[in-house]
This record gives structure tokens, C-alpha cells and sequence, in this order.
């Protein structure tokens, strides 16, 4: 795999502060009962990195400390870590809004049966991938049956009461381009994903998030292997708009890998580039509970163009 960090590590992208730290996003490990072509992080089957139970442990104390409100689980699949259901119903007891960044197809694989009833019963928010409502295009970029699988997926959850209109139970659904462009209008993009969803499959859904491509990992291992690497910063850096600065999701969120240490995003966690804490080369969960002062200059790469291009990019969606 081609490393793209030494492509990205020299910018001019401006320098930014964290205001706040409203979000924990907690990376629970790169086990994925799947490997899809764009996956920013490399999971798959065969990795073996997992939160162990002293980390979830330190998850908790530093919700409790920073008085955070929201918990953004992700993974790999983030419900094959053997301590999710403990730390979802710890951060749901003091009151912590918790979301589940769901691959839809990890609610058929052995020992999940109950996932999906587990997280309805505990409010969980689920963010689920699916790239298209297209069945050649997911099964091209996530495998064959994948779209079968996901389609059933949203059915069992709507049946729980997941999207369904006075429902508290919400679902929204995350498409990311299939190559080296854009996400188009999410606006209109999600319309489309409703009235596709609704006429051919009856599936009801809250919110759609486009979300950017970053150049990272598998994606940027695959732009360089096709000569598009260079083509694609180019389109993001002349797409920058200076106004999605104010909302990028690092500017209120903390991202921590599986072992505990912490970074400014999960793209920063993903490229090696820790939070910035003075006289800290590489600051843990620990360092985060005794912190004061969160309004610290946040690490800065050519990737984070892909957050302030056009109508933006987060965890939630457009910025614009």
C-alpha cells in the first residue's frame, strides 16, 4: 500500500483552534466483517487491533470529565469489539448521545443477532454507510451481496422503529463517492436516496451525509496506483472555501484510536498526527482528563482540503 503522508505533510492550509470539545469519536478497532474500496482506516476480516477494556474504561472518565455530549463509535465495525454494548450503556446512563457508525451488514454476522435490538433499546443514533441506492454500485465497491444484506439491514431497523416519522429512533445514511470527485448536492442527493429507497425497497431513512473521499490509506494508496492522486488534491485545493473553517468537526471533536491516544480527527489519527498538547509527543486518554485548556492550534495537512472543499465535508455531512 502506498503511504500518501509524505504527499500530504507539506501545506498551506491555515491554521485553526479547537473552540470545544462537545464529541468523543472513538475508533474501537480496524476488525471489519468487510473491505471496502474506499475505507479510509484499511479494516478488514483479518485485522486485529481492538479497544481493550481498560481504554473503554478511560472513554467513560473522559465523558465524564469534559461533560461531553455526544459518543461517536466507529471502526472497522465498531459492534465486533467485544466491550461495545458495555460502553454504549455506560455513555447512554450519564446521558451521553451515542452514534453508531454501522455497515449495515455487520447485523448478519454471527453473534450480532441482538445488535440491532440492543441499539434501539438504548437510543442509539445509527449512521449507516450505503454508497448508492444502486445495487451494482455498492456491490462494486463493498462486494458482492453487500446491497442484499444492507437493504435487509435498513428493513430490521425501520421494523424498530428506526427513520419512521414520530419515532425518536434515528437513522441516517452516509454516501461517499465511488472515485475521484466531488459528492454532489446533499440536498438533493438525499431526495433522490428517499425516493429510490421508498419506491423499490419501502425503506425509510432520517437524514443522508455526503461525505468526501479522503486521500489517505486505501483510497489514496489506490488515487496514486491510478495516477489520480495528484489530479484529485488539485480538485480539492481549487474547490476550498474558506467559509466551512468556521464548522469543520475538528473545531468541537477528539478522536481516539483503539489504543487510547488521541488526535485532532479520525483522518489525522489515520495519517499518524496527534493531538497537540505542549510538552506531549504523543498524548493518550490520560493526558485529555487532566487537560484545561482545550483551545489548542489544531494539526494541519493538504487532506484537510478534502473537509473544506465545496459544500464541505464532516462525520455529519455537508458543512454548507
Amino acid at each position: 500500500m502506498h503511504d500518501t503522508f509524505p504527499l500530504l505533510a507539506h501545506t498551506e492550509f491555515p491554521p485553526i483552534k479547537r473552540k470545544s470539545i462537545d464529541t468523543l469519536q472513538a475508533n474501537m478497532g480496524y476488525l471489519c466483517n468487510m473491505r471496502c474500496e474506499h475505507c479510509h482506516v484499511n479494516a478488514g476480516p483479518n485485522r486485529t487491533e481492538v479497544m481493550t477494556r481498560e481504554t473503554v474504561d478511560l472513554l467513560v472518565d473522559a465523558l465524564k470529565t469534559h461533560k461531553m455530549t455526544t459518543l461517536d463509535l466507529t471502526g472497522g465495525a465498531p459492534e465486533m469489539n467485544p466491550h461495545f454494548k458495555c460502553l454504549v450503556a455506560q455513555a447512554r446512563d450519564l446521558g451521553v448521545h451515542v452514534i453508531d457508525r454501522c455497515n449495515l451488514t455487520v447485523l448478519f454476522e454471527s453473534e450480532q443477532e441482538e445488535t440491532a435490538s440492543f441499539l434501539a433499546d438504548h437510543g442509539v443514533e445509527v449512521v449507516a454507510s450505503l454508497p448508492c441506492y444502486s445495487r451494482e454500485n455498492v456491490d462494486r465497491q463493498r462486494g458482492s451481496g453487500a446491497f442484499e444484506k444492507s437493504i435487509a439491514a435498513l428493513k430490521l431497523l425501520n421494523s424498530l422503529g428506526y427513520g419512521q416519522g414520530g419515532s425518536k429512533l434515528e437513522l441516517n445514511l452516509v454516501y461517499n463517492p465511488l472515485g475521484a470527485f466531488l459528492p454532489p448536492d446533499q440536498q438533493m442527493l438525499e431526495q433522490a436516496y428517499k425516493r429510490e429507497l421508498k419506491a423499490h425497497f419501502d425503506v425509510d431513512f432520517n437524514r443522508l451525509f455526503a461525505i468526501a473521499n479522503m486521500p489517505i490509506k486505501r483510497f489514496g494508496s489506490m488515487l496514486v496506483s491510478r495516477g489520480e492522486f495528484e489530479p484529485y488534491m488539485k480538485l480539492l485545493k481549487d474547490n476550498y472555501s474558506a467559509d466551512n473553517l468556521e464548522t469543520v468537526m475538528c473545531r468541537d471533536l477528539i478522536s481516539v484510536d483503539w489504543q487510547g491516544y488521541v488526535y485532532d480527527c479520525d483522518f489525522n489519527q489515520m495519517l499518524g498526527m496527534p493531538m497537540r498538547i505542549p510538552g506531549i509527543d504523543r498524548p493518550h486518554l490520560d493526558d485529555v482528563v487532566r487537560l484545561n485548556d482545550i483551545q489548542l492550534p489544531i494539526a494541519v495537512a493538504d487532506h484537510c482540503y478534502g473537509c473544506t472543499a465545496g459544500q464541505g465535508s464532516s462525520c455529519c455531512g455537508a458543512l454548507g
